[in-house]
This record gives structure tokens, C-alpha cells and sequence, in this order.
């Protein structure tokens, strides 16, 4: 061999050693690296500590409770006549835990959603605790006032009767009477809407039986006086209960526990997918690392024991790998269940509000013809006396009859004294208005049975149950219940003659009340027209179409109006949840809904069930 070629084999076997030397800190430091991103994609698929968060939903949920409760205490209150005899909830103490954890909540989550909601929701509720305080107090005020002016009517009564004899202006006493009587009417209507021109009526009515009063019989005049005050109190105490009421109504302190829970949930969604999207890296990742390891492997075969071996640990560590990502998918699945479970209690929560809007409206229906029945049975009371006397008077003249031998002048003057009786019944008509206000009671009595029918068949405990249904029977019953919702507007029914379709009624009914009130409400201003048309569609199907004449839906959100937790309503007003429970409904049952929208000329719902569904409709919990 030449010395050249000497000199190059030489110069090569030197180069070996630095080139193995550089080729294990290349591959130490590609290891580095390769180990340092699978420890990071790993660190990205380890998923947040879901007990805290569901903690806080649950407090959440609490709160949302609370208000509720609270907004249905405060319905009862204003709407009962009589004065509570149970004790009021406080709230206080469940409400300064909730206070408490959520405050340690917010120190133990990351949550910026949580960290920027948490002061202005315990604030609305601090304020809203301070405001049912006051209110409670008012409304209680204010039933004593009522009290105290409805128990003068008998106290009246008997001043009347007990100046009768003596009084020489009896016609005067029938008019005093008559004047209470249209004050108490008034009074209480002035309870139930405390209206400004109401409380100019009453006003106005007890300045006349003040400046009446002097001309009358000193008892009389007294109790007068007495029912007077009592009446000014009310006048007083009224205005104070109502513009509690009034602030009540604006505080947001449900809204903004609806508004934290949804954007708590949409940033716990967002954890979830920020996992799930470094998992399938991290699945990515090991299916690359997979292949690089089989290039290494064409490229060491002389090393066949040291790749075994390596292939043997890299099989061990997939192996591991593989059931660290089923455990973490196990995981994830079971967060997103508790998910799911969380979106269902909050479309349990918009359907206990629902039910208190409800409530509220049936119970101011209710209210109404009870109290007209009320006043009827206490005219009826008023005129029991002179009957009694009559009757009694009666009696006496049939004994005399009886006996044969009595005094001519003491039976002349018990005739007379009957006679008397019978002419003042006539003159005073009693007979005949006995009669109305017998017919006037039983016609309130007939109302109430009528909505509290209309509320039994409305609202079923077995919600799954399925029958056989006519919808034109459930959109009339729904009227009724959303009477109050409609008192501003005008209702057309178009109902056609269509067959009972298979269908859970329950549900149905509460399709029918979303899609009114939300007709009611699209109405801005003025008297709306709300159209309500029933029609067979095809040989197997019913339509039903919702129209209302209001402001309509703008286009570029017309796609959306179903999406859960879509709404275009105010602050307060609506979760978005309403829609998006319809069209679950309208699905289960194998029908579809459709909206056609116009701005500005209004909006109309149709609906399309099946007469016999494909599968029994299930019902949501």
C-alpha cells in the first residue's frame, strides 16, 4: 500500500472516536428534546380538577334557588290577602355560605370567568337580601292597613242599624252606608292595582264621607272617622310596598347568577377541549416517535440485541402510554356526563321560573273573582238583619192568629208593624238584590273552578305520560293561563277541525306557553294581534301556527333563535333556554318547527307533529 493511502486509512480510523463522540451528543440531545415535548403534551392532556368546579356549579345553582324562592315570596306576598301566618324563609344563612365557598372557590380555581363575576353577583345579591327585608315589612304594613279597613264594614253596619230608631234622616243613614260600601269596593280595588287614578278614586270617595259625616249621629260620625283613618293608612302604606316591589323587579341579581353559570361552564368546555386537543397530539406525537423508531431500526441492524431490547422497552412504555390515555378518556367522558347533568339543571332552573311567571299570572286571575265573590257574600250579611226581623215579626203575627182571642189592637199593630216590614223590604228591593248577588258570587265561583281546571290539566305530574290529544283543547286552556300575559293584546283563533294527535300533553301545553308569551313579548308597544291557526297538514300530520304582529327577528340572528343559551332579550328577561327546549320537545315527538320572520311587520312559529309519532315521545327530566 502507498504512503498516501496509508496516511488516509490512518487519518480515518483517528475521525472514528470524534464522530462517535459527536453522534451520542446528538442523539442525547435529540432525546432531550423528544422527552421534554412528551412530558409537555402529557402535562397539556393532565384535565383541570373537576370536583371544585362542579362544586361551584352547584352553589350556583343554590343561588339561582334562592332568587327563585325569593321571587315567589315575594308574588305570594303581594297577591295573598290575609297576613301570612307562617314565618318568612331567611335566606341569610344559607346564603352567607354560599358567600363563603364561593369566595374560596375563587382562591382555589384559576378562573378568571369566576374572579371577574364573583364581586358584582354577591353584590346584587346583598342588595337584593336588603330589598326583601324592607318589602316583607311594607307588604305587612300594608295587609294590617287592609285589615283594619275591611273589619269597619261590620262595625258601620252596626252604627247604622243602631241609629235607625232614633234617626229622623234614615234616608241620609242608607246613603252613609252605601258610601262605605263603594269605598271599601274601591279600597280594595286600589290594593290590587294601585294605580295613580285609583287613588284619586278613593281619595275623592273619602272626602265625600268626611264632609257627610258632620250631619250624622255622633257613634256613626266617630266610626266614620275611625274608618277614615284606617283608610288613609292604607293610602299611606301602599305606595311604599309598591315602589319596593318596583325596584325588586329591576335588581339582576338571578340574571347575572344565569350569566356567571353559562360563561363558567363555556370556560370549563374550553379546558376540556384544550385537553382533549393536546391528547390527540400527544397521540400524534407517539405515532411519530413510532416511526422514527423503525427507520433507526433498518439503520442498526448490527445492533439487533440492543434494538430488541429497546424495541421491548418502547413497547412496555406504548403499553403504559395506551392506558394512561384510556384512563384520561375515561376521565374526560365522565366530565363531560357531569356536563350534560349540569345543562340539565339549568333547564330545570328555566322551567321553575317559568312556572313562577305562571304562577304569578294565575294568581292574579284568581284574586279577582274570589274578591268579587267576597264582596258579594258581604252585601248578602248586610241584608240578613232586615230579613230576621221580618221573619221574626212574622212569627209573632201567627201566634196571634193562632191563639184566636187576642187583643184587636195589640194584633193591629203587630200587623202594622209587618206590614212595615214587608213595604221596606220592597222599597229596598232586597229580594231582587239578593238574588243578583247570589248569581254574581256563583259566577265568581265558576271562574275560579274554570282556571284552576284549566291549571290542573295544564300542568300533569306524569309529564312522560303519552295520550291521545286534542291541541285545539290544550291552546285554549293555555290562553287561559296566559291570560294575564294577553290582557294588552288581541287574540285570533283560526282553529280548524283536526283529529287528537298521539303526543305527551304535558309537554305540548308547555310548547304552546313558550311560543304565546314569547309572541306576548315580541309585541313591543301598543295593542298587538296575536294569531293562533290550527289545520290538518297532509293526510298523518297537524300544524299549529303562532303569528304575532311585533317587531320580527333580523335575519343574521334568525339561524340561531334555537341554539340553548341564545337569546336577543334583555338582562333579566330570558337564558335563552325557552326555544332550544321547544324544538327538543317538537323532535322527540317526530314533528319540526319552522320560523319565518319578517323586521319591522312580525314573526310566526309553525309547528307539525305527527298524528301517531314513530316511537313513544320520551320526555326530558
Amino acid at each position: 500500500m502507498s504512503a498516501p493511502g496509508l496516511t488516509r486509512i490512518t487519518s480515518a480510523l483517528r475521525r472514528i472516536p470524534a464522530a462517535k463522540a459527536a453522534r451520542g451528543s446528538l442523539i442525547a440531545v435529540i432525546t432531550v428534546v423528544f422527552a421534554a415535548a412528551l412530558g409537555y403534551l402529557y402535562h397539556k392532556t393532565q384535565g383541570a380538577a373537576f370536583k371544585p368546579h362542579n362544586e361551584v356549579l352547584a352553589l350556583l345553582r343554590e343561588l339561582k334557588e334562592i332568587d327563585a324562592r325569593w321571587d315567589v315570596d315575594v308574588l305570594r306576598a303581594r297577591n295573598e290577602l290575609p297576613p301570612s301566618q307562617v314565618p318568612a324563609v331567611d335566606y341569610g344563612p344559607p346564603l352567607a355560605r354560599i358567600q363563603r365557598e364561593l369566595a374560596a372557590a375563587v382562591q382555589e380555581i384559576d378562573s378568571p370567568v369566576l374572579r371577574m363575576g364573583f364581586p358584582d353577583l354577591s353584590n346584587a345579591f346583598v342588595q337584593k337580601a336588603e330589598l326583601i327585608d324592607k318589602f316583607r315589612k311594607a307588604n305587612t304594613a300594608t295587609k294590617q292597613a287592609l285589615a283594619q279597613v275591611l273589619s269597619a264594614e261590620p262595625e258601620i253596619a252596626g252604627l247604622v242599624r243602631g241609629s235607625w230608631q232614633d234617626s229622623r234622616d234614615r234616608e241620609r243613614l242608607v246613603a252613609t252606608e252605601s258610601a262605605v260600601v263603594q269605598l271599601l269596593a274601591e279600597t280594595q280595588k286600589y290594593y290590587f292595582s294601585p294605580t295613580e287614578a285609583q287613588h284619586r278614586s278613593v281619595e275623592a270617595l273619602a272626602s265625600e264621607l268626611r264632609a257627610s259625616a258632620g250631619r250624622l249621629p255622633p257613634a256613626l260620625r266617630e266610626g266614620i272617622l275611625r274608618f277614615d283613618g284606617n283608610v288613609q293608612h292604607l293610602l299611606g302604606a301602599k305606595p311604599v310596598e309598591q315602589e319596593l316591589f318596583a325596584r325588586l323587579s329591576f335588581l339582576t341579581a338571578g340574571p347575572r347568577v344565569d350569566s356567571l353559570t353559562s360563561a363558567f361552564s363555556r370556560e370549563l368546555e374550553a379546558t376540556l377541549g384544550e385537553g382533549e386537543l393536546h391528547r390527540v397530539y400527544l397521540i400524534a406525537y407517539a405515532g411519530a416517535l413510532l416511526i422514527l423508531l423503525a427507520y433507526l431500526a433498518t439503520r442498526l441492524a448490527a445492533s439487533y440485541r440492543l434494538l430488541n431490547t429497546a424495541n421491548l422497552a418502547l413497547v412496555t412504555a406504548n403499553e403504559g402510554l395506551e392506558q394512561r390515555v384510556a384512563e384520561r378518556t375515561h376521565k374526560l367522558s365522565e366530565a363531560l356526563k357531569q356536563l350534560q347533568d349540569s345543562e340539565m339543571q339549568l333547564i330545570q332552573t328555566e322551567k321553575m321560573s317559568s312556572l313562577g311567571q305562571m304562577v304569578a299570572g294565575v294568581a292574579h286571575e284568581i284574586n279577582t273573582p274570589l274578591a268579587y265573590v267576597k264582596n258579594s257574600l258581604g252585601s248578602v250579611t248586610g241584608k240578613l238583619p232586615e230579613l230576621t226581623q221580618l221573619i221574626v215579626e212574622s212569627e209573632k203575627l201567627l201566634a196571634l192568629l193562632r191563639a184566636g182571642a187576642a187583643d184587636p189592637q195589640q194584633f193591629a199593630q203587630q200587623f202594622a208593624l209587618t206590614h212595615k216590614l214587608v213595604a221596606q223590604l220592597r222599597e229596598h228591593h232586597v229580594l231582587g238584590e239578593l238574588q243578583e248577588l247570589a248569581k254574581d258570587g256563583l259566577y265568581g265561583i265558576e271562574q275560579i273552578s274554570e282556571i284552576v281546571t284549566n291549571l290542573r290539566s295544564f300542568a300533569r305530574i306524569d309529564r312522560s305520560k303519552v295520550a291521545s290529544f286534542n291541541l285545539n283543547n290544550g291552546l285554549e286552556s293555555t290562553l287561559l293561563l296566559a291570560k294575564h300575559e294577553l290582557k294588552r293584546h288581541a287574540v285570533k283563533k283560526n282553529f280548524g277541525d283536526i283529529p287528537p294527535v298521539t303526543c305527551s300533553p304535558s309537554q305540548i301545553n308547555q310548547i304552546f306557553l313558550n311560543l304565546i308569551n314569547n309572541a306576548a313579548q315580541a309585541i313591543e308597544s301598543g295593542q298587538g294581534v296575536i294569531t293562533l291557526t290550527t289545520r290538518r297538514e297532509g293526510a298523518g300530520h297537524v300544524a299549529v301556527d303562532v303569528e304575532d304582529n311585533g317587531k320580527g327577528i333580523p335575519p343574521e340572528i334568525l339561524p340561531r333563535i334555537f341554539d340553548p343559551f341564545f337569546t336577543t332579550k334583555e338582562v333579566g328577561k330570558g337564558t335563552g333556554l325557552g326555544l332550544a327546549i321547544v324544538y327538543k320537545i317538537v323532535e322527540q315527538h317526530g314533528g319540526r318547527i319552522s320560523v319565518n320572520s319578517t323586521v319591522g311587520v312580525g314573526t310566526r312559529f309553525t309547528m307539525v307533529l305527527p298524528l301517531t309519532p314513530p316511537e313513544p315521545a320520551e320526555v326530558a327530566a
